[in-house]
């Protein structure tokens, strides 16, 4: 006959909190057992109680009568062992990232290499245990950055920022994207064994000129027509008809932002305060409303939006309003 002696008050409120707050499944549920089983509850209750064999609760009694509250914990050494040292798990972080895509080549390579058999899901649960996760790949450039004139010129727009927050100048970001029927599926929430379908279609595209501050305040241009050179220019003229400070507006060097019918007016614009900041190429991540543009295409633009023209142009529209409002 198994017995649980008497536990005292102290050790039961602290086996409650353990239940409560422990973050290992299993040392919650044997303070669970052990507050239930001080109860003087019938072993067979215990067993059906938290689905666990006889010698299972004599174990849990036991180490409670031999080690307290260290016999919750699992001592080191328990369970299976590793099949790969930390070496070699590495290793297979390595090849992972060279096919991120083919982990049946990574499990090629682990034979190949060590002559061990293993499965796809055992490749999945080593780099889970290394912080990688399956996600959607990004978009880049091509190129990248001269390293010299990148960091120059992040250094001069962090100098600008303080300059702004100091109430010295005005900063602004400038850019384009756009908008179609073909679009951007987004990872969701679905039954295994489901897919959730979203519309899809050619259509003309809706092209949005942006240009936002760092408090999200955001003056957009929204037309079916091609965005050029002079549209930019005029956009600028009439979203600084005036400026009570010196105004710089960063800009990438997409060949629109840098035409010559940008360049005549640069002189004039300087004359009026509007600066032109130039970032480096191939560096989206300096502009700020590149940020906007994601959020806009991967995460506010509702799956119904998509259901047809109208549809599109009145989300992507109500978006850009509601900015800085209720976003």
């Amino acid at each position: 006959m198994l017995f649980l002696r008497e536990i005292n008050p102290l050790s039961f409120k602290l086996l409650e909190r353990i239940y409560r707050q422990s973050r290992h499944h299993q040392v919650r549920q044997r303070a669970h057992f052990l507050m239930i089983a001080s109860q003087r509850t019938k072993v067979n209750q215990l067993m059906e109680i938290f689905d666990i064999s006889y010698k299972t609760v004599y174990n849990w009694i036991n180490r409670w009568e031999s080690e307290g509250m260290v016999g919750l914990y699992n001592q080191p050494g328990r369970g299976r062992k590793k099949t790969f040292n930390s070496e070699q798990s590495q290793k297979i972080r390595g090849w992972a990232k060279e096919e991120p895509r083919q982990l049946k080549q990574v499990v090629q390579k682990v034979k190949s290499e060590w002559d061990i058999d293993i499965s796809t899901k055992t490749i999945k649960r080593i780099l889970k245990s290394l912080s990688m996760s399956w996600h959607r790949m990004r978009r880049c450039t091509r190129g990248e950055p001269d390293p010299a004139e990148y960091s120059r010129k992040q250094a001069e727009l962090e100098k600008l920022k303080q300059l702004e927050d100091a109430g010295k100048i005005n900063l602004y970001y400038l850019d384009e994207t756009g908008f179609c029927l073909i679009p951007v599926v987004p990872y969701g929430w679905q039954n295994i064994g489901e897919y959730l379908s979203i519309d899809s279609s050619r259509s003309k595209r809706l092209n949005v000129l942006g240009i936002m501050s760092r408090n999200n305040h955001l003056e957009a241009y929204v037309s079916t027509e091609t965005i050029n050179s002079d549209v930019i220019a005029a956009c600028i003229d009439s979203f600084f008809p005036v400026v009570n400070l010196p105004t710089y507006i960063v800009m990438d060097r997409a060949s629109i932002h840098t035409s010559g019918a940008i360049f005549e007016r640069l002189e004039e614009w300087k004359q009026r305060g509007i600066t032109i900041f130039e970032l480096p190429a191939y560096s989206p991540e300096l502009n700020l409303i590149e940020i906007l543009w994601r959020f806009i295409k991967y995460q506010w633009l509702t799956t119904d939006a998509y259901s047809s023209w109208k549809s599109l142009v009145y989300s992507v529209e109500k978006i850009l309003k509601e900015f800085g409002e209720n976003m």
